[in-house]
């Protein structure tokens, strides 16, 4: 099953429990869906629907450092419930050792010799790595792997 239609039908579920909640989650993650779809005209693909959940599970956690740092816990809970929702959505995440055995491999694969380097290096991970590794962290390893 397609994962937007897997979406649907979560928030179809969440209606019938009466899951207040998670349906306001999942109507927040379809109705991004449906502008991406609307402003670009297309149909978006699972890989489509990933990176908008990666980018919707990131705005959560500014928002929840924000919050915190504001002493609002009670936003930042609200938040954290919803990274809880839209991470159900992406595949089963990367161990670290696999994260590390990824960018040697990607290491080798391209030659890089330095940190002038790393844009080869993250476009052969990206494809490889999305939404199964926090990408941000990717990009840490990689660049103090080059700069040693």
């Amino acid at each position: 099953m397609p994962l937007k239609d897997q979406i649907t039908e979560d928030m179809k579920a969440a209606m019938r429990a009466k899951d207040q909640p998670r349906l306001s989650a999942i109507r927040l993650l379809l109705a991004a869906m449906k502008q991406k779809e609307v402003d670009e005209r297309v149909e978006l693909a699972d890989a489509d629907v990933l990176s908008i959940v990666e980018k919707m599970i990131k705005q959560r956690r500014e928002s929840i450092a924000q919050y915190e740092s504001a002493g609002r816990k009670d936003l930042a809970e609200g938040e954290q419930f919803e990274i809880g929702v839209l991470s159900a959505y992406l595949p089963q995440q990367l161990s670290e050792a696999e994260v590390a055995e990824a960018v040697a491999a990607a290491l080798a694969e391209s030659g890089a010799a330095g940190v002038k380097d790393m844009g080869k290096v993250m476009a052969l991970l990206k494809p490889r790595l999305a939404g199964r590794a926090d990408m941000g962290k990717v990009s840490g390893l990689v660049k103090s792997r080059l700069s040693s």
